[in-house]
């Protein structure tokens, strides 16, 4: 089994920035891709941005430019900065990760989400 701890929620004005966190921990042998995914109520979850275990990077196109997500594989950990946040960034974020507990047996995880709110 695997733990997915994330951190940096909040309430934000428009213009600003946060950082999210996402730690696994658990079972794990390797972790291959691990994303942040958003919903805002009404709307279906959708991808924000993903990384795979070799530092390649997938944003949607309404943050490319604005977010930028990194990752730590020594410590697990998965990492969004959002800069220049606006209105209609307000979701709960939550992080996903592919992770392989052998080399023949892996499976996908979910965190809670922070919830993400840009108001003035």
């Amino acid at each position: 089994q695997v733990q997915l701890v994330e951190s940096g929620g909040g309430l934000v004005q428009p213009g600003g920035s946060l950082r999210l966190s996402c730690a696994a921990s658990g079972s794990i042998f390797s972790i291959n891709a691990m994303g942040w995914y958003r919903q805002a109520p009404g709307k279906e979850r959708e991808l924000v941005a993903a990384i795979t275990s070799g530092g390649s990077t997938n944003y949607a196109d309404s943050v490319k430019g604005r977010f930028t997500i990194s990752r730590d594989n020594a410590k697990n950990t998965v990492y969004l900065q959002m800069n220049s946040l606006k209105p209609e960034n307000t979701a709960v974020y939550s992080c996903n990760a592919y992770v392989r507990h052998t080399i023949v047996v892996a499976s996908d995880y979910w965190g809670q989400g922070p919830q993400v709110t840009v108001s003035s």
